[in-house]
């Protein structure tokens, strides 16, 4: 059996599968389009590593390609409509576990600055002032609100729990999950959460359901000392109808790491904004841990798919997640 890997990862793999799945030959690939792979075409497995879309290629080319992983969490740039439309069939899992940690951790992180005012701090210091930094607030005794309940989502609602936050989740079915005090479903589940929590977390997947969800008339039902944080998809919320609501103090801000367009322009008011912090789309992380847990889900799928044992994190490619 054939499995296309990132040159990248090439080595690492080669000392992890033997071991767990044998009788399989590692070719590694560049993601320069130009330099060949001698024997791509005879590949079962694909597996994208994040950067470039070398792997949509080596899957269009590859007649033999049932399978494709992809070490990202989320898919709608992954799942393309050339991959859709030649490879109606394809397998496709993801590695959304392995996000759990760093964005999670992010999140806490980010919350933890704005409410405790540590940039106002580290201005200080900068100016060698010493005064009081007043109108600090606490986590505890406070809503998170946690759109999207997938690893990521759950992970972060039980670091919030951890913190004595009240939590509230949305998904599409109203199954428990980990951390999270009531999960909410459909329009009316939205509209309770944004109502209730001081903190709103978006951890969704970009749908065709899901893209702007909130928009102008979602923003005006959230409280005036409300945060949005955004560590899934710029798309998901309508980025203009968020600046109006930001210049015109109707929520009290935003920590946002994703963007409609990225990098974000230089001329976007979000900048800008006193009441916004950006970072640019760095809050996976990108630790050796995570690296480490993404190599490790796919060595572990790789062993099952040999075996003929079911696959974990298979993509349902109609609903996008």
């Amino acid at each position: 059996m054939i499995v296309l890997v990132p040159a990248a990862i090439h080595a690492e793999l080669s000392a992890l599968v033997p071991a767990v799945a044998p009788g399989i030959r590692l070719l590694a690939y560049e993601e320069d389009a130009a330099v060949a792979v001698e024997g791509a075409a005879s590949a079962e497995v694909v597996f994208r590593f994040i950067a470039g879309e070398r792997y949509e290629s080596l899957v269009l080319g590859g007649p033999d390609v049932r399978w494709l992983h992809t070490a990202s969490a989320g898919v709608d740039h992954v799942l393309t409509p050339a991959l859709r439309a030649a490879k109606p069939d394809l397998i496709l899992t993801d590695s959304g576990p392995a996000f759990t940690i760093s964005l999670s951790e992010y999140v806490i992180g980010w919350m933890l600055l704005v409410a405790h005012r540590f940039p106002q701090v580290l201005a200080q210091q900068q100016a060698r002032e010493w005064a009081w930094v007043k109108d600090q607030e606490e986590l505890h005794g406070r809503s998170a609100g946690i759109i999207g309940l997938g690893p990521i989502g759950q992970g972060i609602a039980a670091r919030c729990k951890a913190l004595g936050m009240h939590t509230l989740g949305l998904r599409r079915t109203a199954a428990p999950a980990e951390g999270v005090d009531e999960v909410l479903t459909g329009a009316d589940g939205l509209d309770r959460l944004l109502r209730e929590s001081d903190w709103v977390i978006l951890a969704a997947a970009l749908t065709a359901e899901t893209r702007a969800l909130i928009g102008a008339n979602e923003i005006a039902v959230m409280r005036p000392g409300a945060r949005i944080v955004n560590i899934a998809r710029g798309a998901l919320i309508d980025e203009e109808a968020l600046i109006d609501a930001l210049r015109a103090g109707r929520i009290a801000g935003a920590c946002l790491d994703v963007f409609a367009r990225e990098p974000l322009p230089p001329e976007s008011p979000l900048w800008s904004l006193p009441n916004v912090f950006v970072s640019p789309h760095t809050s996976p992380g990108w630790t050796a841990g995570l690296r480490r847990r993404q190599i490790e889900i796919f060595v572990a799928n790789l062993a099952r798919y040999r075996s003929g044992k079911p696959l974990e994190g298979v993509v349902d490619k109609v609903r996008g997640y």
